[in-house]
């Protein structure tokens, strides 16, 4: 070893010719991973920083459909030095009146004065929350977000109602403290007090509404020991507990989730720059082989040799991974004021040891994966090559102890990805489709040459010598199709998949969900409502459906009478509330896939018929007996059947639903679904919005709109991780011309000397190059529809659909892209004088 490490650092004193490709195409993957893995932890940081303010308080405490009973209250009282109620539901704020109505849906929140404990309100024009929220000649003033009062044309001072209760914008909410807290809203954001919605008809018994207590505790309290405490007094009355230790865990599981599927994308780069790490430390080590024979001959072994250039790579590789860790940690300090203005919640940005030592890891093991073999070459070098060329230009597979070691090197890359990403099926998922594109790239670049060498041969190319040159370079032993296809075929693999995957989820949502949702979703209509509602839509003739159903929350608190929770784990079935309902008998589209359904007039123990698929995931058999926490009463009810429920079609679907007996005399409203064409839809919701002003109608196109924004920003990420990917491949593109311009300089000057001219050797230059980069451009395409086939079918459940579109602008990216390449390169050997170039290679 000592031997080889002296031959090693010999040999860097020669500096970094021939690794500038290795060292970038190795930053460039550790930067794109150290920087993601830094954002994301500056986003948890600054959620376990600002926990309290993002939660409203120390502690939370939620109940459905109620408010907390005295019990409850007493205990809050007594535990915390401050307690906060908050009402949140969803209602319609209207303007006008007559045909000149306008309506919007909001997400209403009532407030107390203690409001908020922690954080501050801000408003335009500024005003303290308890001036905005006054009464004034009678009316109770409200501040709601811009948006809402920009589509509904409200400016400060203007009145709307909500319910039956007028309001007076006081403000716009410019800031609220603990809104990403509050999770994700159907509509903008409505803020009153508590109190005025006493009138208002909205909160009657049975209407969809949430109540939260946040809790401010003295300094030093145990909250863990408040939460054993509270959850032991009241588990059993459908009590929801959160802390500041996770005060937004819907915010905090979307970053985590969306931060690791970054770092995927990220190793898939990395991968690519893997190719361009091999290419490079492959042309660094033929430029050696007179090196080594010599070492050969003065009785160097195989062993040694392989040491020392292992430790070489070692040594650049250490400075490739600090390069990228430099720009992956200082590129989020650099852009934090951009990143924190389109962020929801806070971050806190820094450097973080945690992100850099993970892409530090994956840097060092994706070196070392790719340059095993290359370095497994240099036992194939004899001493003989110092008077011929005794290298042969055939490939053999590495010895044992090689494969063994790669073996050993990928298993632990998957490893580390899986273990540190969080979602290890996705990871794996991610490393087996990874390299499964590679070996059909590598597939198809062994047919792309063997086509190419049958192509140039054809009679059809006979007059055509640019052709029949390019094919035959293309085709030709060494070059560089292999490497091309390779990277920039990995590069647009991802971008292909992101955007057939893209394409189709959007086509689903604005194609498929049309013509099988309802126009509106109603709730809130009470039992004494439900007959005169019947008969306004069920009478019009532009309605073609009507669907009600009676609708009452409970959460599931005990399985088999054991908690929920330790029964089957975090299943999201059981966090939070379910809509439950009743039914005599079966709904005529209801398909009853394993039970029976109660007989007609069952009054005996409460039964529930379950949604089938969940309760296979939950592990549920019939016989079974379910808790449900309905209004503070706990139900144990026995599975007796399991039905389909569709939940694709944002029609009315329940996981649960009871024999009537079960729930007699809890108040509860009804939900109904609407569909009409879009000529009558106005005219529904206005005749519905004056007979019936408690009731939220909710328009289903808008609701898919807001989901589809939220896609949009997640496929537009994804999209930027994969661009990062493809400039990696952009690289190992550039060094691929690079090396190839030795190559170039010889064809060029052969070509000339045969009678060839400028234009026709750069127009043989430009096809070779056009030809491979839409080679890789059309197998990417089809490594990304199937990538896109598999995730919109098995992951997505829906149906799968080429789109040509973003197919075709892969093709010409990639045709630009290595054209651009290799006509970056073409300069040199275009100005070479042949003679000179031809007596240099006697």
């Amino acid at each position: 070893m000592r031997n080889a490490a002296r031959i090693a650092r010999r040999e860097l004193r020669g500096g970094l010719q021939g690794f500038r490709v290795f060292l970038l195409c190795l930053a460039l993957g550790v930067a794109a991973i150290a920087a993601v893995g830094s954002v994301r932890t500056a986003i948890e940081a600054g959620l376990a920083s600002e926990g309290a303010v993002l939660l409203g308080g120390d502690a939370e405490m939620s109940f459905t459909y109620r408010y907390a009973n005295e019990a409850e209250r007493a205990w809050m009282t007594d535990t915390a030095r401050i307690v906060s109620e908050v009402v949140d539901f969803r209602s319609m704020a209207v303007v006008g009146e007559g045909d000149a109505e306008e309506r919007g849906l909001t997400q209403v929140k009532g407030v107390d004065a203690a409001y908020p404990i922690y954080g501050e309100m801000v408003l335009s024009p500024s005003m303290g929350l308890d001036t905005a929220l006054e009464v004034r000649d009678g009316v109770p003033g409200a501040v709601m977000e811009r948006v809402l009062a920009d589509r509904l044309g409200l400016s400060i001072g203007d009145p709307f109602r909500m319910g039956t209760q007028e309001f007076r914008l006081s403000a716009l909410i410019e800031r609220e403290p603990d809104n990403a807290g509050d999770g994700f809203g159907l509509g903008p954001r409505t803020l009153v007090r508590t109190e005025a919605l006493a009138e208002s008809s909205l909160l009657a018994a049975g209407t969809l509404f949430e109540t939260r207590y946040r809790l401010a505790f003295a300094d030093g309290t145990d909250v863990n020991a408040r939460k054993g405490e509270a959850l032991d007094l009241f588990r059993d009355t459908g009590l929801r507990w959160r802390d500041s230790r996770n005060g937004a865990p819907g915010v905090a599981a979307f970053v985590d989730r969306l931060g690791a599927f970054l770092v995927l994308v990220g190793l898939a780069g990395l991968a690519v720059g893997g190719i361009g790490v091999s290419a490079a430390v492959r042309a660094y080590l033929e430029g050696k082989r007179e090196v080594i024979a010599v070492l050969k001959t003065l009785g160097a072994d195989s062993g040694t040799i392989f040491a020392a250039y292992l430790l070489q790579i070692a040594a650049l590789a250490v400075l490739g991974v600090c390069i990228g860790l430099v720009l992956g940690a200082v590129a989020p300090l650099a852009l934090a004021p951009v990143i924190e203005a389109r962020l929801p919640v806070p971050a806190e940005f820094g450097i973080y040891p945690a992100p850099l030592a993970e892409a530090a890891l994956y840097g060092f093991l994706t070196a070392l994966l790719f340059t095993l073999w290359p370095l497994a070459r240099t036992e194939d070098i004899r001493a003989a090559a110092l008077f011929r060329d005794a290298v042969s230009g055939r490939w053999r597979m590495p010895r044992l102890v090689h494969l063994v070691l790669t073996i050993l090197v990928a298993t632990t890359l998957v490893g580390a990805a899986a273990s540190f990403s969080g979602v290890p099926r996705l990871a794996l998922y991610a490393a087996a489709g990874i390299i499964a594109s590679l070996g059909l790239l590598a597939l198809a670049a062994f047919a792309i040459r063997a086509l190419s060498r049958k192509l140039g041969r054809s009679r059809a190319l006979r007059g055509r010598p640019s052709l029949r040159l390019a094919f035959g370079a293309v085709g030709g032993p060494g070059g560089e199709t292999t490497s091309v296809v390779l990277s920039l075929g990995l590069g647009l693999t991802v971008l292909a998949a992101v955007g057939q995957i893209d394409a189709n989820l959007r086509s689903a949502i604005a194609r498929d969900l049309p013509t099988v949702a309802p126009s509106y979703f109603v709730v809130d209509i009470q039992p004494g409502q439900l007959e005169g509602f019947l008969e306004r839509v069920e009478n019009d003739p532009g309605v073609s459906r009507v669907e009600t159903a009676p609708m009452l929350r409970g959460i599931i608190t005990r399985i088999n009478d054991l908690p929920a929770r330790d029964v089957v784990g975090d299943h999201w079935v059981i966090n939070g509330d379910r809509g439950v309902t009743y039914s005599a008998e079966p709904a005529p589209q209801t398909r009853i896939l394993d039970g029976e359904w109660w007989p007609a007039g069952y009054s005996g123990d409460p039964q529930v018929s379950f949604a089938a698929e969940e309760a296979e995931e939950m592990g549920l058999a019939l016989g079974d007996r379910i808790t449900v926490n309905i209004l503070g009463r706990d139900i144990t009810a026995r599975v007796t059947s399991f039905r389909e429920v569709d939940f694709s079609t944002a029609g009315i679907g329940f996981i649960m639903s009871m024999n009537p007996a079960a729930l007699a005399g809890a108040p509860h409203s009804h939900i109904a679904t609407i569909y009409a064409d879009p000529a009558s839809e106005a005219a529904i919701l206005r005749d519905l919005a004056r007979s019936y002003p408690n009731i939220t109608a909710i328009r289903v196109r808008d609701a898919i709109d807001r989901v589809s924004e939220v896609l949009a920003g997640i496929a537009a990420a994804i999209t930027y991780g994969a661009m990062a990917t493809l400039l990696t491949g952009v690289v190992v593109l550039i060094g691929a011309a690079a090396a190839g311009e030795r190559m170039r300089v010889f064809e060029a000057a052969v070509l000339k000397t045969v009678g060839a001219v400028r234009g026709q050797v750069l127009g043989y230059f430009a096809i070779r190059s056009a030809l491979l980069g839409g080679a890789a451009g059309l197998v990417a395409i089809l490594c990304g529809a199937i990538s896109g086939w598999a995730v919109t079918t098995f992951v997505m459940e829906t149906d799968y659909t080429f789109e040509p579109i973003s197919a075709l602008l892969i093709v010409t990216g990639g045709v630009l892209a290595n054209l651009l390449a290799g006509l970056g390169f073409a300069w040199r050997p275009l100005s070479a004088r042949p003679a000179h170039v031809l007596r240099g290679r006697e």
